[in-house]
């Protein structure tokens, strides 16, 4: 273990043995126990060389104490420890040294000479306490003033270079600069005698470039099989490195202008000279966060050159997007941050597109990625420039047209699908309008290079963007236009997989699109038919698995805008017309469906066309509607409760009609009725012949209710034999309950062809039946049963005992 931390071995065994005979994680355990046992040896020397140190410094024995001091900076003179023991090391030697330090400038303060000092430190044995020493005792040289500050730090530079060690190098120079941090020129304290912030910019430009040099230097130590865990190690230390260029952003009158033609050319200079790729990239990266955002918009070209000559190994794509989203931040903090002369896009354009020139085996991921930063750039710092966004997206169409052409394009690889997802939601998360996606040209061929799955994610997108953003799409080429862009949602896709969809998915999805159709709103009515004509063409491509949700909203919205036209009667002379050529629409739109075997939402969606029709009183239309869903009752549902269902939608709809007139109506009623009577179960029968009963009271003909009462005490008298033919005992009653309740409705309505004879008759058949009922076991519903009885009875105790209940009186109970 010795050998391999560079030591004496003698008699040992070489690590390359120890690894054939132990395993991995053993031997990595013996380096990390043998790492702590030198630490812990390393700072018990230090420990006691200052104490005496110290001890020697409350006596005035600076010599005794510079002695000691210079003891224990020999434990830095170490090549056992790695760079985190190092620095373990490193911090408790330098805390060690404030107190050598602190006395020093006391020693100043109270009127003693520095220069002797300065002069006598020098005279140490060994380099590394020579030139700790030398340091620590040149800062209170400086803050003396006893010579030229900018000499004085010229010779601490300069005198460091004679540590070449890597990583004892990179500590010292690291004491270097921590303790002159204070102590260097500014602008408020410049002098000819002592320097300016030049010598200072001067002085931290030399220390880093020594020290970049020492950083770099440390992958050629050691064998090639270390060369892992030696970039693991320069890893580590690249912050000591990175802290140069830290203090040169905190320097005092460092103006744009200086900047630009010192600092930064200085720093650029020796990263791209160093040739490699590990300091290259860190120290880009660095330069990007630490120095203002001013300065790197005026420094830019500069920036951007130097990417351009750094190592083919270097990620140029993280360094260019860092640079442009620190800018774009910028730009959306601060309001005209970005010069009008500056022409920041076409910059950052133009260097990423040489970029990808210059580096053919880029991967596609990270020339996305590339984009998606000047898109995000575009949009925050130009957000009325449009075209800077649809020129980033036609560069990566064309860009992804020619990789295809080649082969190269596979829509399916994870990192660049997720970069092209990326760019593709940046327009529509960033603008709030529909109609200023769909004005970029190139935004919908993007999507063909897309996979199946992400164009469907795309589509799902953009319609759910524009519900919510809530602004309607009110022009019929803008509807076709965006329902283009979001076809994978609308018919099925050349690429879509061969299984069945999840159901649930499926209609979360075309639900999403059923919901689109509400902002599919015109300002005049006329227009808002072009975009019904222009929907119904995509969603009417869509197969018969999605017409089921996308038809009906767009039936609703047809009905709406015949509203509309009746509303706008006046002002239009034509609207009927137009109404009529609207419910043409609904009723092709309708039959679609109804061939499509959604036979209940037709016969529902009929119906509804036929109450819209009446509002407008189109009797034509209204008749033609019922019709259709007498048809399609007759011809396509034959499962009984359905029937029921339906017959008694029919019923309601034809009771609600006030626009047909007596043939027309007579017609539709004696067809319910027909249906009623001929419905499969008898309990079926009874109650929609009694509902059928409605339509010859309150049915309307011409403006005028019914109210024939003849024609209803047949609809109830017709009830009351089908009830009576029904063999189940309990539910016979439950059926006579029913139409006695039909007949107290129509007695209360003042019907005169009820009478109290009826009703005494039904009372004694349900009190005779009710007793067959009572000693038969029946449950549940036969309480249900007498509930229901003794309720309706109670109504009429309760009429007969009132005032108003006079007709009442005469019903027997």
């Amino acid at each position: 273990v010795f050998g391999r931390f560079g030591g004496r071995r003698e008699g040992g065994t070489h690590p390359a043995t120890l690894k054939s005979r132990l395993s991995l994680s053993r031997w990595r355990a013996g380096i990390e126990d043998e790492q702590d046992k030198l630490l812990e040896e390393a700072l018990q020397v230090v420990k006691v060389q200052s104490f005496q140190m110290k001890r020697c410094l409350d006596k005035g024995k600076l010599m005794d104490a510079l002695k000691h001091a210079s003891n224990m900076l020999c434990e830095l003179r170490t090549s056992l420890l790695s760079p985190k023991t190092y620095y373990e090391l490193y911090m408790s030697v330098s805390d060690e040294l404030r107190h050598l330090h602190l006395f020093i400038l006391d020693e100043f303060e109270k009127g003693k000479k520095v220069a002797d000092l300065y002069e006598l430190v020098q005279y140490a044995g060994n380099i590394i306490p020579r030139l700790y020493l030398l340091i620590t005792v040149g800062t209170v040289y400086i803050k003396a003033k006893e010579a030229p500050v900018k000499d004085i730090l010229k010779d601490l530079v300069e005198m460091c270079r004679g540590v070449q060690h890597p990583l004892r190098g990179l500590f010292l120079r690291n004491y270097l600069l921590q303790l002159t941090k204070d102590q260097l020129p500014g602008a408020d304290t410049a002098s000819a005698e002592h320097g300016g912030v030049d010598d200072s910019v001067d002085f931290v430009l030399l220390n880093f470039s020594e020290m970049n040099k020492l950083w770099v230097r440390m992958q050629h130590q050691g064998h090639t099989r270390d060369k892992e865990r030696r970039e693991r190690e320069r890893q580590e230390l690249r912050i000591l490195v990175g802290t140069n260029l830290v203090r040169l952003s905190q320097l005092e009158g460092v103006d744009l202008d200086k900047y630009t033609k010192t600092v930064l050319k200085g720093v650029l200079e020796q990263v791209v000279n160093c040739k490699d790729a590990i300091a290259q990239e860190y120290l880009m990266e660095c330069i990007i966060q630490v120095f203002p955002d001013d300065f790197h918009l005026r420094s830019l070209s500069l920036f951007l050159e130097a990417c351009a000559n750094l190592h083919k190994k270097v990620n140029v794509k993280n360094i260019v997007i860092s640079m442009i989203d620190r800018l774009a931040g910028y730009a959306s903090r601060e309001q005209d941050a970005i010069p009008k002369d500056l022409q920041l896009f076409d910059i950052f354009s133009a260097q990423v597109s040489g970029v990808i020139k210059a580096r053919a085996d880029m991967p596609v991921q990270d020339v996305l990625a590339l984009q998606v930063s000047l898109a995000n750039l575009a949009l925050k710092c130009y957000p009325d420039r449009q075209e800077y966004v649809d020129q980033t997206l036609g560069f990566t169409s064309t860009l992804l047209a020619d990789l295809h052409a080649k082969g190269a394009w596979d829509p399916s690889a994870p990192a660049a699908a997720k970069e092209l997802l990326r760019l593709a939601k940046i327009p529509v998360d960033n603008y709030k309008s529909v109609s200023a996606l769909l004005r970029l040209d190139h935004y919908g061929p993007l999507f063909a290079f897309l996979a199946y799955d992400a164009r469907k994610l795309m589509a799902s997108h953009v319609v759910q963007s524009v519900i919510d953003n809530g602004r309607p799409v009110s022009e019929a080429a803008q509807v076709s236009a965006l329902l283009e862009l979001v076809s994978p949602l609308l018919v099925d896709q050349e690429d879509q997989p061969s299984e069945k969809e999840d159901a649930e998915d499926f209609a979360e999805e075309q639900g999403l699109v059923g919901r689109l159709v509400a902002f599919l709103a015109a300002d005049s009515p006329d227009q808002q038919y072009q975009i019904l004509a222009a929907a119904r063409k995509h969603f009417g491509a869509g197969g018969e698995s999605r017409i089921k949700f996308t038809l009906p909203p767009l039936v609703f919205k047809a009905l709406a805008l015949a509203q509309q036209y009746q509303e706008n009667a006046a002002e239009d002379e034509l609207w009927e017309k137009k109404s009529q050529k609207v419910f043409q629409f609904v009723h092709q739109t309708v039959t679609a469906l109804a061939k499509a075997d959604y036979a209940d939402l037709a016969l529902r969606l009929f119906l509804q066309s036929a109450l819209a029709a009446d509002r407008s009183r189109f009797e034509t239309i209204a008749y033609e509607f019922v019709a259709q869903a007498f048809l399609i009752y007759e011809d396509e549902i034959s499962e009984s409760k359905a029937q029921l269902a339906a017959i008694t939608l029919i019923i309601g709809t034809l009771e609600s009609l006030a626009c047909l007139g007596e043939d027309n109506f007579d017609t539709l009623s004696t067809k319910c009725a027909l249906h009623s009577s001929k419905l499969l179960k008898k309990p079926d029968q009874c109650r929609a012949v009694q509902q059928v009963s409605h339509l010859f009271w309150s049915g309307v003909t011409e403006e005028q209710e019914k109210k024939d009462g003849k024609r209803v005490l047949e609809c109830l008298q017709k009830s009351l034999k089908i009830a009576d033919a029904c063999m189940d005992v309990t539910m016979n009653v439950q059926l006579f309950v029913e139409i006695l309740n039909k007949y107290l409705y129509y007695f209360e309505a003042g019907n005169e062809a009820v009478t109290v004879k009826y009703i005494d008759r039904l009372i004694d058949l349900i009190k005779t039946n009710m007793a067959n009922v009572s000693s038969s076991e029946g449950g549940e519903d036969v309480a249900k049963l007498s509930a229901h009885l003794d309720a309706t009875l109670e109504f009429i105790r309760v009429k007969q005992s009132s005032d108003s209940g006079k007709s009442y009186k005469d019903i027997a109970l």
